[in-house]
């Protein structure tokens, strides 16, 4: 899942001077710093700083929203089946996308 917009790093690398933002997987950004001849990942500290300041990215608010109807339609049918059994999948579901959405970097 990708945890950044290309733009906000971008926005950030125009602001202090790095060039050339190169994405390597989802959560590996390189770019060339100022006055550098080689390109560094951009600091994990950060990433960091970007993901509080600017949130979710719309995947991740889909993802997010996916897992709440689905355990709300789980509680309603475990409910109304009074059967704990829709509730299972819908936490497994959530427990992948909540894994998904854990943002190491």
């Amino acid at each position: 899942m990708k945890h950044f917009h290309d733009e906000w790093l971008q926005e950030w690398c125009d602001n202090n001077g790095w060039t050339d933002l190169i994405s390597e997987r989802h959560d590996r950004y390189w770019a060339f710093p100022p006055n550098g001849v080689m390109p560094e990942p951009i600091p994990s500290k950060i990433l960091m700083t970007i993901k509080k300041e600017k949130g979710f990215t719309d995947t991740e608010k889909r993802w997010a929203t996916a897992a709440v109807i689905i355990s709300i339609v789980a509680i309603i049918a475990s409910w109304v089946m009074s059967c704990p059994l829709p509730i299972m999948p819908a936490f497994c579901f959530d427990a992948i996308v909540f894994a998904l959405m854990e943002c190491e970097v």
